[in-house]
């Protein structure tokens, strides 16, 4: 019997933490060899004199020249990377403004209960739907809205009397850039809608019960209980997006080739052409990478800097006091 217990309790203590482990090592695999390997990978390139197919595996180290190629403003290659640096922020912040304020409101609609909205599952799938369709779909579905001379908006629009006639939007530079800000708005803002009403849902409803007790309205809820409890996801979709931001390739390039004049064209495109296009200069290419990695960096260590909570140190007590 005694025997019996004592194997009970080995039983018991069992522990299947390891069973964890199997389950994300696939993801960790798949990182390591598809997206951590790639990244310490490009730094070596990045010093290298590897342009052209041939000198992909005889290349020579020269230093940080192509770095300086990058920075010497003076070359054509310099202010086209930096163009196309400027690009990619101004249609990144295009996108992400409007994303993030339409995704607070929504949330902040779907979780308030005062409201009570009706139909919220059937909304919430409407509004996450875009993000789930690839982009080359949804760039060849805006090619064909807004393409020249006929086509849907052009032909509503003239029929409305807005235009007196074709307009082509592929060579405004306000209208590619318009264009293509709203297609990352509109294919991201229910990923970040879903991903804030998570973080509202986590808040603790006492919080809610006792402002509806106090009799605040929902704006004052808003600002003073949700918004700050929530702090932590909103930095979480600020790095997130801008990651995605700076590092935006798929609707530039499907859309708009980088047009009208280089305005449309972003980091990635850039690299890409660098090192995938005539003449292959892969180390520039490679520099231009690392040079993003660096500004993703510091770009996101400066907003956990600004979003961290600061706790307050209390006083210290004088001696005989």
């Amino acid at each position: 019997m005694q025997k019996q217990g004592v194997q009970t309790k080995k039983r018991k203590s069992i522990s299947y933490d390891k069973y964890g482990y199997l389950f994300v090592a696939p993801f960790f695999i798949t990182f390591l060899i598809f997206q951590l390997y790639p990244i310490f990978f490009t730094f070596r390139p990045s010093l290298t004199d590897a342009a052209g197919w041939s000198k992909v595996l005889e290349n020579s180290i020269i230093g940080f020249d192509n770095f300086a190629k990058l920075f010497d403003f003076s070359a054509e290659v310099s202010r086209y990377f930096w163009q196309s640096m400027g690009n990619t922020v101004i249609i990144w912040i295009c996108n992400f403004i409007p994303q993030i304020g339409m995704a607070l409101i929504l949330a902040s609609w779907f979780t308030d209960t005062h409201l009570k909205l009706r139909f919220q599952g059937a909304f919430k799938v409407l509004i996450f739907m875009p993000n789930i369709i690839t982009a080359a779909t949804i760039g060849i579905l805006f090619m064909s809205l807004f393409g020249y001379p006929v086509a849907p908006i052009n032909t509503m629009m003239q029929q409305f009397g807005l235009l007196n006639g074709p307009f082509e939007f592929f060579r405004n530079v306000v209208a590619s850039r318009g264009l293509v800000s709203f297609i990352r708005w509109w294919m991201w803002y229910g990923n970040t809608m879903i991903i804030m009403i998570a973080g509202m849902l986590g808040i603790n409803p006492a919080l809610f019960e006792a402002s509806l007790v106090d009799g605040c309205s929902s704006r004052q809820v808003f600002w003073k209980i949700t918004l700050p409890l929530i702090k932590p996801i909103l930095l979480y979709n600020l790095v997130t997006s801008l990651v995605g931001g700076l590092t935006m390739f798929d609707i530039p390039h499907m859309m708009t080739q980088g047009n009208p004049n280089n305005t449309t064209n972003t980091v990635a495109r850039f690299i890409y052409t660098q090192g995938f296009e005539t003449p292959n200069n892969f180390n520039i290419a490679s520099a231009a990478s690392v040079i993003l990695f660096v500004i993703i960096v510091i770009c996101s260590l400066i907003l956990n800097a600004i979003m961290k909570d600061r706790d307050v140190k209390p006083a210290k007590r004088r001696a005989g006091k």
